[in-house]
């Protein structure tokens, strides 16, 4: 594997480790006596630390377990070999959005030459030209993946992940902000959305991108940022009103915890606010309970006509 920034000898807690790669600390202890790997070493006070190499390669696992693979099959291999197969399956399942855009490469270098400035007026440019939808989901959303998958196979620093993602941010909160506040025909309902994560989940992109793309849809969106404890949501949905709660959960969140947590909210919402989740967390994609609706960001268009058909109904 090459050499880069993520290469340094940085010990890493298991707690660090946890939140980096979003796998349980368990799960890592179990890996550790069934596999022999990862294989921590010790502080001065006898607890695991992690070298930044295998932290790397404990990314790379995380992401082929994602794409469907078993750890046992894949936990012996080198990082390279990791690497190789995480690219191998990660082509072979790229959307056609992705392959239908020739310059995801050109943005990937501004950002890895760490130009951002002509990376956001890249970026801008896009956007005035796609349009704010297809901006998102043609573009933004692929490019996303790549630098995630950049940043797991170790070829993106955590501080070059970071200046990807607050550049990317600073573009969609002044085109969402810049969206005309559309007035509606009597008989038009726009759904007020309330959007946010939950405390263990940091990653707010994806939400981000959700709330443009319901911006184009004339949606009244309320964003709450990230991490906000679950009865803080409850209240500000009745308190704001909100027909939809719209939920962001990233792989580094404990599927468990996922679950556990959309039942209490259900639960505690009152029954006419639908909760919609969206991201690439396995509890969604392993039989998601009934009571939410799941939403890639293409899904949106389609879920909120639908919304509106069904509160004409209810009004009829």
């Amino acid at each position: 594997m090459k050499t880069s920034a993520m290469s340094v000898t940085i010990a890493s807690t298991i707690s660090d480790v946890e939140r980096d790669t979003g796998l349980a600390k368990e799960t890592l202890r179990v890996w550790e006596r069934r596999y022999d790997f990862p294989r921590p070493e010790r502080d001065t006070f006898g607890e695991r630390v992690y070298p930044s190499d295998q932290v790397i390669k404990l990314r790379l696992i995380k992401r082929l377990i994602d794409l469907g693979y078993r750890p046992g099959k894949v936990i012996g291999y080198s990082a390279d070999e990791l690497q190789a197969l995480a690219q191998k399956s990660s082509a072979a399942g790229k959307t056609e959005a992705a392959r239908g855009h020739p310059e995801l490469h050109s943005y990937l270098d501004l950002c890895k030459s760490h130009q951002m400035e002509a990376f956001r007026r890249k970026l801008t440019q896009a956007m005035l030209v796609m349009g704010l939808k297809s901006f998102v989901i043609d573009l933004v959303a692929p490019l996303t993946t790549q630098v995630g998958e950049a940043w797991a196979c170790g070829q993106f620093a955590v501080f070059e992940e970071h200046l990807f993602a607050e550049s990317v941010q600073v573009v969609l909160r002044g085109a969402v902000f810049s969206v005309p506040q559309v007035n509606h025909q009597h008989g038009t309902p726009r759904p007020r959305v309330l959007l946010t994560t939950l405390p263990q989940e940091r990653h707010g992109l994806g939400l981000l991108m959700a709330e443009a793309v319901f911006a184009a849809e004339g949606a009244h969106c309320i964003p709450l940022g990230v991490q906000t404890p679950l009865p803080e949501i409850v209240d500000g949905a009745h308190a704001m009103h909100a027909d939809i709660v719209a939920l962001s959960f990233s792989t580094t969140m404990n599927p468990r915890h996922v679950g556990d947590s959309l039942r209490e909210l259900r639960a505690r919402l009152p029954e006419h606010v639908e909760i919609w989740v969206g991201g690439s967390n396995a509890a969604l994609r392993k039989r998601p309970p009934g009571y939410v609706q799941v939403c890639e960001l293409a899904d949106i268009t389609p879920a909120v006509a639908q919304w509106r058909q069904r509160q004409r109904q209810f009004a009829s």
